[in-house]
């Protein structure tokens, strides 16, 4: 008997491929900040997931619906409210915290409409991001924070450790934390996050509450 095979990983962002991992086959998933659909296509052909997406860029939302994803117009900060308890398995915020205007609230929303949330953002304290500080003394660019200090959408970055903290702090489970370097090797988050918060040049958290 043949081996199965097994989905194509390597085919999408390298956050965007821990992700995937992290999600059931056939869950009800929703993508908050959802881009043009990368993840969401990735999952329904490959885990068979119910996927619906919400995106603040029309351009995105276009680009979803091109590809006969369900995507709808909306913000993180303030359209969540909208959806109901428990509505879904999965809720993914995907290199988006950093750009809400209320982070601690958007992660309880998260946790609220699905029974898990699954979230990656660029680490702060990546240890190129420090020596660009320390040497340069500008505001660091890297392959997640591509953009000049004065074009960046990023309003609140953080660090693994600030992440842990605030997870502590809101009585959130971390079923999973990973530290992802550029190349896509990730090495797991411990208790503290202190190693992980120097090598991970971004994080991914799968998160609960126990419900």
């Amino acid at each position: 008997m043949s081996e199965p095979v097994r989905p194509n990983v390597d085919a999408i962002r390298v956050d965007l491929r821990a992700i995937a991992e992290m999600v059931a086959p056939g869950a009800k998933v929703l993508d908050v900040g959802c881009g043009d659909g990368d993840l969401l296509a990735w999952l329904g052909e490959h885990k068979g997931v119910d996927g619906r997406g919400v995106e603040l860029s029309q351009a995105g939302v276009n680009a979803c619906v091109a590809r006969g994803l369900s995507a709808v117009q909306g913000d993180a900060d303030t359209d969540l409210v909208d959806y109901p308890t428990d509505a879904f398995d999965f809720v993914i915020l995907s290199q988006t915290l950093q750009a809400t205007r209320n982070p601690r609230a958007v992660v309880t929303e998260l946790l609220r409409i699905g029974r898990h949330a699954i979230v990656s953002f660029p680490n702060f304290a990546y240890w190129r991001v420090r020596a660009h500080l320390l040497l340069r003394g500008t505001m660091p660019m890297t392959s997640c924070l591509a953009e000049p200090w004065y074009a960046t959408p990023n309003i609140h970055l953080c660090t693994i450790r600030d992440f842990v903290d605030l997870a502590r702090e809101l009585g959130i489970t971390i079923e999973r934390g990973l530290a992802v370097d550029r190349s896509g090797r990730a090495r797991g988050v411990g208790g503290t996050g202190t190693i992980a918060n120097i090598f991970g040049e971004q994080a991914v958290f799968l998160l609960t509450t126990g419900r």
